[in-house]
């Protein structure tokens, strides 16, 4: 059977090979395009973290009365607040796990809701119009519900591993930077820094190498200036990274604060315990290392090896036994 009876009508495999290698074109142009662009990160968050700081301005010293509600002309924003998905109970832990991954607006929840309710309808349609209504590829009935049912199921998770991956790499990348920026605390403080001007230093410091422990510590000194409590500052760090060295540092740095004990000292020791935690981890993916190079060991290495251990006296076993 050719290729074309599985495309649709009146498309032919000339099509197809000339789409596939538009598309090649494009992508190997757009990769070649982004890998030659400079891209200054520092900029874009020195942005973020200024309209931050103006809004935490505006919240302190607004008056105590409802704002007025701004009209816009978002259509995702529109569905969104035509459904009422912002008051529904799930709304602050999604605001959470955003702020996990790195995205604090309030645009990043309203797009959320709206993927989440619109990627299931959207892709099941397209999975419906292309099983059923143009019927391009030869199945069953049950068959393509099946396969309608997962598309649907699908891209109705879709959101959420996304949040979750990019919630990761995050934590991840703070882990690992976390014990060098404790280190530049340490230093920062010693030489007579308050709390908030060394999370500020540091900040700067760490923009280029760790971009996401520097975005952090800036919006945390940008909140002990602004915020009425420095508790709340560093427990609104601890809630937006999710990590738990990250919540031991704030239970220091609030005791450190309330008991007048060496801020120095604390930090220290804090970057001491992040960095053995560090090695402990790399010292776990060593151990694992063997048990899950077993299995590839076994499919892609054996079998050659015997290969070319025994397949030369097999050779001569057989030569030998037909000559006899």
């Amino acid at each position: 059977m050719s290729i074309e009876a599985y495309l649709p009508a009146g498309v032919t495999t000339e099509d197809v090979i000339v789409v596939m290698a538009s598309i090649t074109v494009l992508v190997c142009f757009a990769a070649v395009w982004s890998s030659l662009i400079h891209r200054d990160p520092s900029q874009k968050r020195a942005k973020v973290l200024a309209e931050q700081r103006s809004a935490l301005r505006s919240g302190m010293l607004a008056p105590r009365r409802r704002s007025e509600r701004l009209n816009t002309a978002s259509f995702m924003r529109q569905v969104v607040e035509r459904l009422q998905l912002m008051k529904s109970a799930q709304a602050g832990n999604i605001s959470n796990k955003l702020m996990c991954a790195g995205w604090r607006s309030k645009e990043a929840v309203i797009q959320y809701l709206f993927f989440k309710l619109a990627l299931p309808f959207v892709l099941g349609g397209v999975a419906l119009l292309m099983f059923y209504g143009f019927d391009s590829y030869n199945l069953s009935d049950g068959m393509k519900l099946i396969i309608c049912i997962s598309v649907i199921g699908v891209s109705a998770y879709m959101p959420d591993v996304i949040i979750k991956n990019a919630s990761k790499k995050r934590q991840e990348a703070i882990r690992k930077s976390l014990p060098d920026g404790l280190d530049l605390m340490v230093i920062c403080t010693e030489a007579g820094l308050s709390l908030d001007a060394t999370l500020t230093r540091v900040s700067q410091e760490m923009a280029s190498a760790a971009p996401e422990l520097a975005d952090e510590f800036s919006l945390t000194g940008l909140e002990l200036g602004f915020l009425p409590e420095r508790r709340a500052a560093l427990d609104n760090l601890a809630q937006r990274t999710d990590l738990q060295i990250i919540r031991s540092l704030v239970n220091t740095l609030v005791q450190a604060e309330r008991y007048g004990t060496p801020l120095s000292q604390s930090l220290r020791v804090m970057s001491t315990e992040s960095r053995d935690e560090r090695m402990l981890k790399a010292e776990e993916k060593a151990a694992r290392l063997p048990a899950m190079m077993t299995v590839p060991m076994i499919l892609f290495i054996l079998p050659p090896l015997f290969v070319v251990l025994l397949g030369p006296a097999i050779v001569r076993t057989i030569d030998a036994l037909s000559g006899v």
